[in-house]
């Protein structure tokens, strides 16, 4: 590795090239520390999985060495993986009030049982960690208490964003400390690892305060029972929806775990004390439809989520009819698209009617647009810009808008880009290991590890099952018996079948004495034999899976 142990560095493992996911580590005199554990979620190149975990082997085995982990929020794209991936870092963790609440709570409901040392953090109370000082800084965004780090060494100060953005009426929660910002500036910023979620998004984003009004107005023109599908950890968005549902005399019943885990976090911490009662989900049916709003989960399709299930018609206790509404209060994530268009048709077919920001005010990012971010660098006056937290076209754009910024330097980070910050300048040193993981039955597998690339390619190709029965020496004896699933139609099998069959057969006779009396020589010609016919015939390249029999005839000449 090409560094000393004095080199000031930074090193993403995820969130950078992509959206979700995200960890960062920081280098200073031969301690490290850990900005945020993330997930992300898969789509339909990843069959059987249900969330994405970032490799966390370069940093595991450095573990000695890592002082800590460090959350800005408590987003599942930044917290999430600490149930799955705590166990190969067993460092401290530390947060914002409502971050170590909702963490808490999360750990308690995860089937491993974790005994981590949890901190709950002040904002503007630095706080020392390893061969770093860290303050944190209130941030707006789409969840209580998010916060700016301010990292401090004797190298120079690195101001890590998180995600944020200035909203002058919050409705729940603090505004960006602008003051405590420019103070921060004031004292020299060397480097700022920024948020690029909204880099090609033009002027400012919009007030939390603007959605309690569109969602008001949206409720307010509904005639039967209304449904919103909301990000859980979203509590402003939550205290909007309940005022909406206040002002138009309904009540409010919140569905789904995840939703009542955080509005238990929130209240923890001082948050939502003013909540109008809520009813039973059990309840819901004893009121009359046009008097209640549902709150629940599902905002991105995911299928065992509560919106799902309600669009299928399948939700063991609320249901929706002909005229209803499902208000959409939540942005599309870049992946999710068809997922979340499954769900809504759904809805459509049903004749319940659908509203979304497409249609009416009723959302608003958490992420800085590009007026917002020319602000913030303007506060922070760094030497060094390195965009995090977006795709590739998010990165460039981001780098573009801080070189317009006058900043003196910037670079763009994939994942596993060891970058050393030295004087003014920054440059990558080196490339250390990523990867993605799932957790499947509490293992932790590799996404292409050899399980998970067969089940890609049975997702695409389907299988051929083949059995074939030989003689000791080698003598074919029977049939093949050939069958196939996922590869075509029952009416085509037979012609597949029939032609791999042949092929097997011929594929058999050519082959020499030994090979033949050589089961993997046989399965490894046999495979190619129907893998060929499949490709002839469909284009397809199946799993093939060759079973040989020996039957004792040894004395048959061959």
């Amino acid at each position: 590795m090409s560094y000393s142990k004095d080199d000031l560095l930074f090193a993403p493992l995820g969130g950078s090239g992509e959206i979700g996911m995200n960890v960062n580590l920081y280098h200073f005199r031969d301690s490290w520390i850990m900005v945020d554990l993330g997930i992300s979620f898969p789509d339909e190149s990843t069959p059987g999985v249900d969330i994405i975990l970032p490799d966390l082997k370069f940093i595991a085995d450095r573990r000695e060495k890592l002082a800590g982990l460090v959350l800005t929020h408590a987003h599942e794209d930044h917290f999430g993986a600490i149930p799955y991936l705590w166990s190969q870092i067993g460092c401290p963790i530390y947060g914002t009030a409502f971050t170590i609440a909702l963490l808490r709570r999360k750990l308690s409901e995860s089937r491993v049982a974790l005994d981590i040392p949890l901190h709950d953090i002040e904002m503007n109370a630095p706080f020392n960690l390893g061969s770093f000082e860290i303050e944190m800084v209130a941030l707006n965004h789409s969840i209580p208490d998010p916060a700016a780090l301010a990292i401090r060494t004797d190298a120079g100060t690195i101001l890590h964003t998180g995600d944020w953005k200035f909203d002058e009426t919050p409705v729940l929660g603090r505004n960006t400390d602008r003051g405590r910002l420019a103070a921060v500036g004031d004292e020299g910023v060397l480097a700022l690892v920024g948020d690029s979620t909204n880099a090609m998004v033009e002027g400012r984003t919009g007030s939390e305060n603007d959605v309690k009004q569109g969602l008001t107005d949206a409720i307010a023109k509904a005639t039967g029972r209304v449904a919103v599908t909301c990000f859980a950890s979203n509590i402003a968005r939550i205290d909007s929806i309940c005022r909406a549902a206040v002002a138009n005399g309904r009540s409010v019943a919140i569905v789904g775990r995840a939703l009542n885990r955080a509005i238990s976090a929130a209240r923890e911490v001082g948050y939502l004390a003013d909540l109008p009662d809520l009813v039973p989900e059990a309840d819901v049916d004893l009121l009359p439809r046009d008097s209640i709003v549902i709150v629940c989960t599902g905002t991105q399709g995911e299928p065992r989520a509560a919106m799902a299930r309600i669009a299928a018609a399948s939700h063991e206790s609320i249901s929706l009819e002909a005229g209803d509404t499902v208000i959409y209060s939540s942005r599309q994530i870049p992946g999710n698209e068809n997922a979340i268009a499954r769900v809504q048709d759904m809805l459509v077919r049903r004749k319940i009617k659908l509203v979304t920001d497409q249609e009416a005010p009723v959302h608003v990012s958490g992420h800085p647009s590009r007026d917002e971010m020319i602000e913030m660098y303007g506060l922070i006056r760094p030497k060094i810009a390195i965009p995090v937290h977006g795709t590739a076209r998010h990165l460039l754009a981001h780098a573009s808008l801080a070189e317009g910024c006058q900043v003196g330097q910037t670079i763009l980070p994939d994942n596993g880009a060891m970058i050393r910050l030295s004087g003014d300048r920054a440059e990558i040193i080196d490339n250390v290991h990523t990867g993605a993981l799932t957790s499947e039955k509490g293992n932790i597998i590799e996404l292409q590890a050899d399980m998970m690339r067969v089940r890609r390619r049975m997702l695409w190709n389907g299988v051929v099952t083949v059995s074939v029965v030989l003689s000791q020496l080698g003598k074919l004896c029977a049939v093949p018996s050939i069958s196939q699933s996922g590869l075509t139609d029952d009416d085509i099998a037979s012609d597949f079948i029939a032609a791999a069959s042949i092929s097997v057969e011929d594929t058999i006779e050519a082959l020499g004495k030994s090979a033949r009396r050589n089961d993997s020589s046989v399965e490894e010609v046999v495979s190619q034999a129907v893998r060929r016919v499949a490709r002839s015939m469909f284009g397809l390249r199946p799993i093939a899976q060759v079973h040989i029999m020996r039957v004792g005839e040894e004395n048959l000449e061959v």
